[in-house]
């Protein structure tokens, strides 16, 4: 099993923070991933830079990374941060097609994330580049040749929108037999943020959920024992609440 962290990189401070909660949670964590929001100054991949640079000062040989938004990633000429990101040590990214900006000064490509999947695996053929799988988009078999289409244009793997239900894990599993996934576990601790995943993201919650840390703690022990016995990878997300309030235990061995 495989753990992977998302922090949410809103400035250099914050993230140096997050990283230091990270480092704690013990050693099944072997990377962290950095969402690019454009609310914040810095880009997922200066980020990425950072955390490798202050992962190594630590001793610690994480992988940090960045989300690359296709929508803001020109065909031609070579994608700019990429020759940054490898001379950093950074050699694995995730490819998303990214939220429209509220900003529409905010310059566009229009890339579709088959498009940029193809010319990274291209001009950086040694990295691990992943995509995006979300289980409540579209119907399960529409997603699911989306996702071959993305392994098709070169993809390694996934990460997935957070699921609630290990049940509904297991489906997916199935339905993409020795592919690399990161199944994702996030926190909707209020009920704004539940009408949020179910309204903007089509999120399915299992019957009994409760907005709560304490659900959300017992979901995590399922989520760690799931990936355990599939030897699976996980990612977590936290949103309003402490890395170690969340995951402190719950990573122990």
């Amino acid at each position: 099993m495989r753990v992977c962290i998302e922090l949410v990189p809103r400035d250099a401070a914050a993230l140096r923070s997050q990283l230091d909660a990270t480092l704690d949670l013990g050693s099944d964590v072997c990377a962290i991933n950095l969402p690019d929001l454009l609310r914040f100054e810095m880009r997922s991949h200066d980020a990425a830079v950072l955390a490798r640079s202050e992962l190594i000062t630590a001793g610690r040989d994480l992988a940090a990374l960045p989300h690359v938004r296709a929508m803001d990633v020109p065909l031609e000429p070579a994608w700019e941060p990429g020759a940054r990101l490898e001379a950093a040590g950074v050699s694995d990214v995730i490819v998303v097609q990214g939220d429209p900006p509220d900003d529409m000064a905010h310059e566009l490509s229009g890339a579709s994330s088959l498009q940029v999947i193809a010319k990274l695996r291209s001009e950086h053929p040694n990295w691990r580049i992943y995509a995006a799988l979300d289980p409540y988009r579209q119907s399960i078999s529409a997603e699911r040749d989306y996702a071959l289409r993305k392994l098709d244009a070169g993809a390694d793997g996934f990460f997935t929108q957070p699921f609630f239900d290990v049940r509904l894990m297991a489906a997916w599993r199935d339905l993409l037999p020795g592919v690399t996934v990161f199944w994702g576990s996030t926190s909707v601790t209020s009920e704004k943020s539940l009408r949020y995943w179910t309204s903007r993201n089509r999120a399915v919650f299992p019957h009994g959920f409760e907005p709560t840390l304490a659900w959300h703690r017992g979901f995590a022990r399922e989520v760690v024992s799931f990936a355990r016995e599939h030897d699976a990878d996980v990612y977590f997300m936290p949103i309003r609440v402490s890395i170690a309030a969340w995951l402190g235990d719950v990573l122990a061995r």
